[in-house]
This record gives structure tokens, C-alpha cells and sequence, in this order.
């Protein structure tokens, strides 16, 4: 079961992946991320930040996955515990967004996630 919940998990970073990506090549979600500043597509500035989102993500599902025993990840066990921290704060924080849009997506996504990945660190030794 923790490995399904792992795999969940890791889906859900990588949607999160496409999304960074679809803000980068200049999709008008500017209402949906970074407190919906941003009315179309987001300034230079804005992708940037997209840009550095997936490196982060990509380590968030690959730290979960690890700590769930996926087959060829030996990460050390604080990686899994660092991304279940970065959940929690990305779900506060996308709580507390100004945004109305951000928080009826992300909000709700990112707490799911914040559990899943709370799920694995708990009950996997």
C-alpha cells in the first residue's frame, strides 16, 4: 500500500511538473499560481520561479518514492522527511494565497498531497 501511496504522490508532482511547464511557455495561469498577480501569462520573473519549481518537485516525488523502497532509490531517509516539510508549507501556503482561484486548485491539491507524502514517512520503518 505505501508504494501506491508513494506512486501517488510522485503523480501528483508531476502534474505539478506540467503545470510549471505550462507557465513557462506562456499559458495565461497567471490567476491559478503566485498569489494570482499575474491577470494572462506571467512576467520573465514569474517563469523563472516556474522554472526552479521543477528541479524541486522532481526531488519531492524521487525523495517519497525512495522512502517507500521504490527499487534503485537509496536516498537518505531526511530527503523524504525535507519533502513532506515542503508539502506542508506549500499547502499553507497556497491556503493563504490572496488568490481565490489558487486556493480552490491548489489548496485542496497540495494538502492531499502534503497526507500522501506524510502517509509514506510515517508508516514505512
Amino acid at each position: 500500500m505505501t508504494a501506491q501511496i508513494a506512486h501517488l504522490f510522485a503523480l501528483g508532482c508531476l502534474a505539478g511538473i506540467f503545470f510549471q511547464i505550462a507557465l513557462i511557455a506562456g499559458a495565461p495561469l497567471g490567476p491559478w499560481t503566485q498569489g494570482g498577480r499575474h491577470p494572462g501569462a506571467l512576467p520573465l520573473s514569474g517563469r523563472a520561479l516556474a522554472a526552479l519549481s521543477i528541479p524541486v518537485l522532481a526531488a519531492q516525488a524521487l525523495a517519497i518514492l525512495s522512502a517507500a523502497g521504490f527499487p534503485g532509490l537509496d536516498w537518505p531517509r531526511w530527503t523524504g522527511w525535507a519533502a513532506l516539510g515542503l508539502s506542508v508549507v506549500t499547502a499553507a501556503l497556497n491556503h493563504l494565497t490572496p488568490s481565490a482561484r489558487e486556493r480552490a486548485v491548489w489548496a485542496p491539491v497540495t494538502l492531499v498531497m502534503a497526507g500522501l507524502a506524510a502517509y509514506v514517512m510515517i508508516v514505512t520503518p
